[in-house]
């Protein structure tokens, strides 16, 4: 009995070595990672040394942006995160983040000494951050636990290559034919797993609006390059061109009537009314902002008359942001991101960012699988719109994005 329990001993021993080497070659493993990724980082993306990196800035936004496409870029169906994607998400994150705790600010603090009480300045984590990193957080833990519910068995799958009947099923966006496509029961989903489906997809949009909301927010914080300026026209006629000109500067002005005249049929078009929107939304500021007629952005127009247009071209912006919240940058905005200097704004902009693109992503996946089972119901029905969503946006009078709580 004693020599038995000598070798479980022994036996217990080794096995006990064996995995504290496990958890050293880890940990020096996380550590390599760690020095490789900062190294980086402070390089500016610049290997050889020679200090033509990019700030630091936009080198955690561009780390922040690579490691999301890397871990999300292949999240082309509805099912759980693979754990070991999941685990490197969360903890280089943690990484790229922890920059944040060191971004501070002087705050007064109330201390007694010696019977005296007296006014010190302290510092805190800068306030932007303290309030956004923790919600873009929850957002992310949102999102993941979405996608973890979609673990098991449903009653809807995915096609495989060879399926011919899967070929023949028209898609809900005919221009992504690298999707799988989605195959329900013959007689479509149950009554269950369409109420669960469309209380997923609520949830997800939840999640979408409060990530361009701070998205906004922080993009309309950074300042405009002096090189994006220097490269637009004098004026906001010149910008926006005679037709949208005219239909901005009505007397009466309805949003939902100038867009329903525009033809926003693809990303390349929305994209590039986008662009002369924000072109003539600086060059109104500019104009108000120049102190005498004599500035080269000065103007006959009307101070009041050009805040109502710039108002009304702003409403515009909000209104296509959330309508289509899968298009491309605009000039402006990557101008902003290139250019920023602020490293709390870069990683920001960034997180949510990438947030947007991810529950997007996923609101896509899920209309996808809604969009087989009207098929099954009615195969003559026509295909969704391209973005079913942007009627659930509620355009405030104001203009202004949906309040993140």
């Amino acid at each position: 009995m004693v020599r038995a329990a000598e070798e479980d001993q022994i036996v217990n021993s080794g096995l006990g070595d064996e995995n504290a080497s496990n958890d050293d070659c880890k940990n020096s493993s996380d550590l390599d990672m760690i020095k490789e990724k900062f190294a980086k980082l402070l390089l500016g993306e610049d290997m050889s040394g020679g200090g033509k990196g990019v700030s630091s800035a936009l080198a955690l936004s561009n780390a922040i942006t690579n490691l999301a496409a890397s871990v999300f870029g292949e999240q082309s169906r509805l099912e759980p995160m693979p754990p070991e994607r999941q685990t490197r998400w969360r903890k280089e994150m943690d990484w790229l983040l922890s920059v944040t705790d060191h971004i501070v600010e002087f705050v007064p603090s109330k201390q007694n000494t010696n019977g005296v009480s007296m006014d010190v300045m302290v510092t805190r984590q800068r306030s932007d951050l303290r309030m956004n990193i923790p919600a873009l957080r929850k957002l992310d833990a949102m999102l993941i636990e979405c996608l973890d519910n979609f673990k098991g068995d449903h009653e809807f799958t995915y096609a495989s290559k060879n399926d011919n009947e899967a070929k023949s099923m028209r898609k809900r966006e005919e221009d992504k034919w690298w999707l799988p496509t989605p195959k329900v029961p013959p007689d479509g989903l149950s009554e269950a797993t369409r109420k669960w489906l469309q209380f997923q997809k609520e949830s997800v949009h939840q999640v979408l609006k409060a990530a361009l909301a701070i998205n906004a927010q922080i993009l309309m914080e950074m300042e405009v390059p002096e090189s994006y300026t220097e490269t637009l026209p004098k004026n906001g006629r010149a910008s926006l061109g005679d037709h949208i000109y005219k239909s901005i500067t009505v007397d009466h002005f309805e949003p939902d009537q100038f867009l329903s005249s525009m033809d926003l049929t693809t990303d390349h078009k929305i994209v590039d009314l986008k662009n002369r929107i924000e072109a003539s939304v600086v060059i109104w500021k500019r104009k108000m902002s120049a102190k005498d007629g004599r500035s080269g952005w000065g103007s006959g127009v009307s101070l009041e008359k050009r805040e109502q247009f710039e108002d009304r071209a702003e409403t515009i912006l909000l209104i296509l942001k959330q309508r289509y919240p899968g298009i491309p940058q605009s000039t402006l905005e990557i101008s902003k991101i290139e250019h920023n200097r602020d490293v709390g704004h870069a990683i920001l902009e960034s997180y949510s960012r990438i947030l947007e693109s991810l529950a997007h992503k996923v609101l896509s996946r899920i209309e996808d699988v809604q969009h087989a089972d009207v098929l099954t119901q009615n195969p003559s029905s026509q295909s969704l719109k391209r973005n079913s969503l942007k009627d659930s946006f509620n355009i405030e009078a104001s203009g202004k994005l949906p309040d993140l709580k």
